[in-house]
């Protein structure tokens, strides 16, 4: 299946990344990849939540998990552990996909957001993330997010945000199909 190129949003000292277009019935995969995420305010997190259709404000119900393979520079300590303070049951906030990013020039975080068949209004929407940080602890952390949006509407607009402050980011959304 081949992968198309629909958007780029490049943001500079930027509050959030929003896409408010072209999530349609095109597709039945769309993939947002992210690069070169810096926080402006250090050990923020990198954050996403969608709109449905005929809805306004980015709050729709989200069911999540949480999972994350760390290694400290140091080589003083390395883990895979469930995040359970950072999914959500039934929640209607941002979800994490990244973890603490540090805000120095070196620092970054990256990786892909997966929303299955947005448009669909019989089942649910479901989604699935992988990235990677350089943490401001000095660690490289790998999350990996699943979960669903617990509406049948088309979900037509996905925006991201760190946790706290702003952002500069790479963001692309591509349709496969």
């Amino acid at each position: 299946m081949a992968m198309t190129l629909i958007t780029t949003n490049t943001s500079s000292n930027a509050a959030s990344s929003s896409f408010t277009s072209s999530i349609d019935s095109t597709y039945k995969l769309y993939i947002f990849k992210f690069y070169d995420v810096n926080p402006a305010t250090d050990g923020q997190k990198l954050m996403f939540q969608a709109n449905a259709s005929s809805q306004s404000g980015y709050n729709e119900t989200i069911t999540s998990t949480i999972f994350q393979a760390y290694h400290l520079e140091d080589d003083s300590g390395a883990a895979l552990e469930y995040k359970a303070s950072h999914d959500q049951a039934q929640g209607t906030a941002y979800q994490k996909i990244t973890a603490g990013t540090g805000s120095d020039a070196d620092e970054s975080c990256a990786g892909e957001l997966y929303l299955f068949n947005p448009s669909n209004t019989t089942y649910i929407t479901h989604f699935m993330a992988k990235s990677n940080s350089y943490d401001s602890g000095l660690v490289s952390t790998n999350w990996f997010v699943a979960g669903y949006f617990n509406v049948t509407a088309a979900i037509t607009g996905v925006d991201f945000k760190m946790e706290s402050g702003n952002m500069d980011a790479v963001i692309k959304m591509y349709g496969v199909g």
